[in-house]
């Protein structure tokens, strides 16, 4: 069953339109996986949907959970028919987002990126066969498939995370302006931004092949000569593409004392499969080590069994179906290791929330705050401390919504005295890659903080470097 997606933007509020598909991502390659998608979303395609407005046939918003009535019921698999707009409270009294049999697609609000089976039909309003979710792996573990259930398929790695694509574009007129702008006395700030603020991942490698190609000069080495400070920082960034910007993310986290357990987590939590192998073959290329062994020899305990899990890549593909039963017993579980007892079994709930999909995430949290009264975040910030706290918050958001995640991660970097100018870059850069996605977050700041991020980045930075990071979000 399946419910036309509600009309008119959120409270009659200005600014949430539809935004259009992200920039083409070049012509096929010969990669072996599906057509690419802009960074981060899912792959499959669906219509565009207006920020924090539910997708069609899928559950509420997040943070919108069913109240309990126990007088009103709904046969097993069907849902009451969805018609309040984004911020209104759902008329649905079920925790569990319905299976749909349709296509999916390229990111636009979180709810829409989790895309069911698209192999195999089953009676309209019925989940499919439905078997017990754990026979006899160990708790925690990804939810084997049910008997009959169609084919999963893998999540494509983002877009920049595939060696094989590079765009087939004629980037001489780009890297010959870099260069004119950097040559003789001073440099062209305004033409570099100009040039570098809307590079898609895969012209970034084209274009610094280009350069060499026709310069015989390094383009990075040529503008960390002539820049400095946070412009140069920035610009960097951009110029690492999105898949060596996560390994040098990594390696600074992982460098010197200490570890910065917080850029760990905008690098790693929440990614496919795909990206996560992509990111571990980079580092070993680039550093001639595993990622797996500097994670284990720079943590400890059970931070650094999370961070394994991780790195393991064993999530549920984001085109695995959600199963009610599979979603019960991890709520009962998550229940019973944090709030029913006294002390709290910490690898449990790590197992759960890093093998699970982001859909599957999502259901977990709705159907944990409608049986408990508590949100799952809630429970979470009770129970842990620290490194852990942090990274588990950050999974359920990753679940729940990402484009608010990645507001609420971008306005921590700004909220109060002084800016934390390095990670504002790196978070502006990571969101840039995908133009939908970064649409969706300033959408997303917009409805949480009344304000608009690209005057909220202004007022916190200035120069050059002000300039790049507003030139990446408009």
């Amino acid at each position: 069953m399946s419910y036309p997606p509600p009309q008119g933007p959120y409270g009659g509020q200005q600014g949430y339109q539809q935004y259009p598909p992200g920039p083409p991502q070049g012509p096929p390659s010969h990669s072996p996986y599906p057509q690419q998608q802009p960074y981060g979303a899912p792959p499959y395609p669906q219509q565009q949907q207006q920020y924090g407005a539910p997708p069609p046939g899928q559950y509420p918003p997040p943070g919108q959970y069913p109240q309990q009535h126990p007088q009103q019921q709904y046969p097993p698999s069907q849902y009451p028919p969805q018609q309040g707009q984004y911020g209104a409270p759902p008329p649905s009294h079920s925790p569990y987002p319905p299976q749909q049999q349709q296509p999916h697609g390229q990111y636009s609000q979180p709810q829409g990126q989790y895309p069911p089976p698209h192999q195999g039909q089953y009676p309209p309003n019925q989940y499919p066969p439905q078997q017990s979710p754990y026979p006899s792996a160990p708790y925690g573990a990804p939810p084997p498939q049910p008997h009959g259930a169609p084919p999963v398929m893998p999540t494509p790695p983002s877009a920049g995370y595939d060696p094989n694509q590079i765009a087939r574009v004629d980037m001489a007129g780009a890297a010959d302006g870099l260069r004119k702008a950097m040559k003789g006395f001073g440099t062209d700030e305004a033409t570099v931004i100009r040039i570098l603020a809307h590079m898609t991942p895969q012209e970034i490698p084209a274009l610094k092949q280009t350069y060499q190609q026709r310069h015989h000069r390094s383009l990075e080495a040529d503008l960390k000569s002539e820049l400095s400070g946070y412009f140069e920082f920035a610009v960097l960034a951009v110029l690492r593409g999105p898949l060596q910007q996560d390994v040098w993310c990594i390696y600074d986290a992982l460098k010197g004392a200490g570890t910065k357990e917080s850029l760990l987590d905008d690098v790693l939590i929440g990614r496919s499969n795909a990206d996560i192998r992509a990111i571990k073959t980079a580092y070993q290329q680039t550093y001639r080590r595993s990622l797996e062994s500097d994670v284990k020899a720079d943590l400890s305990a059970k931070t650094e069994r999370m961070y394994s899990m991780i790195l393991a890549a064993s999530r549920q593909e984001e085109s695995a179906p959600v199963y009610p039963q599979a979603v019960d017993a991890d709520v009962s579980e998550l229940h019973r290791a944090t709030e029913a007892k006294t002390g709290t079994e910490q690898l449990t709930v790590c197992s759960i929330l890093t093998s699970r999909s982001d859909g599957q995430v999502r259901a977990i949290a709705q159907a944990y705050e409608h049986k408990y009264r508590r949100s799952l975040e809630t429970v979470i910030r009770s129970e842990f401390a620290g490194h852990m706290e942090d990274a588990l918050v950050r999974m359920v958001r990753s679940g729940a919504d990402k484009a608010m995640r990645d507001a609420l991660a971008l306005e921590e970097c700004m909220k109060g005295p002084g800016t934390k100018d390095e990670r504002l870059v790196e978070r502006v850069v990571a969101v840039h890659w995908d133009r939908q996605h970064a649409s969706q977050v300033k959408g997303a700041y917009r409805h949480r903080f009344g304000k608009e991020l690209v005057s909220r980045i202004k007022g916190e930075t200035s120069g050059d470097y002000e300039k790049m990071l507003v030139a990446m979000l408009e």
